[in-house]
C-alpha cells in the first residue's frame, strides 16, 4: 500500500494533465515484415515532423500472451489540442494512409488524461 503522503496526480486536483493516446493494430495475415518495417520507419519520422508530440513509443507485440494485438503506438501530449494537431497532421495522415491502414485487419484506440 502506498504511503499516506503519496497520491496519484489525478487525486490531487491538478489541472495540468497530460493526454495519452494508445493505438493497437492487428496486421492482415498477408502483411510482410517489409511492410511492418516501412510502417515503423514512417512512425519514427513523426516526432521530428510534429512538435506537439511529447513522448512517442511504438513496437511489435513481444509474443508473450496469445490473442494480443500485433503492434502498439503510445503517444503523450501536453493537451487535447496537441493530440488533435498530431491526429490531423498531414505527415501522420500520410503514414496511416500509405503504410498502416491498408495492412490492418483490426484497430483499437483510446485517449485518456493522466
Amino acid at each position: 500500500m502506498p504511503s499516506a503522503e503519496w497520491q496519484p496526480r489525478w487525486r490531487t486536483g491538478d489541472t495540468d494533465q497530460m493526454l495519452r493516446h494508445v493505438a493497437l493494430f492487428r496486421w492482415n495475415p498477408s502483411t510482410t515484415s517489409d511492410v511492418i518495417d516501412a510502417a515503423t520507419a514512417g512512425l519514427a519520422g513523426l516526432p521530428p515532423a510534429i512538435p506537439e508530440i511529447a513522448v512517442y513509443r511504438f513496437g511489435s507485440d513481444a509474443g508473450i500472451n496469445d490473442g494480443n494485438f500485433d503492434f502498439a503506438v503510445v503517444a503523450d501530449f501536453e493537451s487535447r489540442g496537441d493530440y488533435v494537431a498530431y491526429r490531423d497532421h498531414p505527415a501522420h495522415q500520410a503514414v496511416l494512409a500509405e503504410r498502416i491502414s491498408p495492412h490492418v485487419s483490426d484497430r483499437a484506440a483510446v485517449q485518456y488524461e493522466y
